[in-house]
């Protein structure tokens, strides 16, 4: 029988906020549980297992992430969608660490998770129409547009662009304008 009070929309909600707090990697069922003051077996009426409870996150984290997107991205083109966009992951990554950390999970393809994450991949390349770039051109500018601002802001939560004096905000604003450079010259098949 389910504790009352507690709802599976709850048990996520906590659960995304202990990822960001203590990092979704030491995300349990029994952080959670102790987190509510129960006993780990009360959560099972709401949530399957460990995976389907980070699989959950995990959609939360990408559907949040896409309504951010889309509103950075609405009434926007070409360089200032970019600019939009990419402020848009990153400061979702900085407020939200152990979510953005979840977003990266892999899940199955039938999931709720997998449902966001085509979302996302849809505002990439309604971001990228902007640049008219065709296929496969397209599926290559995705490709680059995560690795550079995934890789950027999976770095630097990291900690490691601390050792150098030139600020990280100098870099990404660089690595950003590169970006647009790039997909608007980008070369012939």
């Amino acid at each position: 029988m389910a504790r009352a009070g507690l709802s599976p929309e709850l048990v996520v909600t906590a659960a995304a906020e202990l990822a960001d707090e203590i990092g979704f990697e030491n995300l349990t069922i029994g952080v959670v549980a102790r987190r509510f003051g129960v006993r780990e077996p009360s959560l099972y009426s709401h949530i399957r297992n460990a995976n389907d409870l980070r699989v959950r996150v995990a959609a939360r984290a990408l559907g949040e992430l896409a309504d951010r997107v889309a509103e950075a991205l609405a009434g926007r083109a070409g360089r200032e969608a970019l600019l939009a966009f990419a402020a848009a992951y990153r400061d979702y990554a900085k407020s939200h660490p152990g979510r953005f950390a979840a977003a990266r999970m892999s899940f199955p393809l039938d999931s709720p998770a997998a449902d966001a994450a085509r979302r996302n991949s849809d505002l990439n390349r309604a971001l990228l129409r902007g640049y008219a770039l065709g296929e496969p051109a397209e599926t290559d500018a995705v490709r680059l547009l995560g690795a550079t601002i995934l890789g950027f802001v999976t770095l630097e939560a990291g900690g490691s662009y601390q050792h150098h004096p030139r600020p990280a905000e100098d870099s990404w604003n660089a690595a950003i304008e590169a970006l647009d450079v790039a997909l608007r010259n980008w070369p012939a098949a």
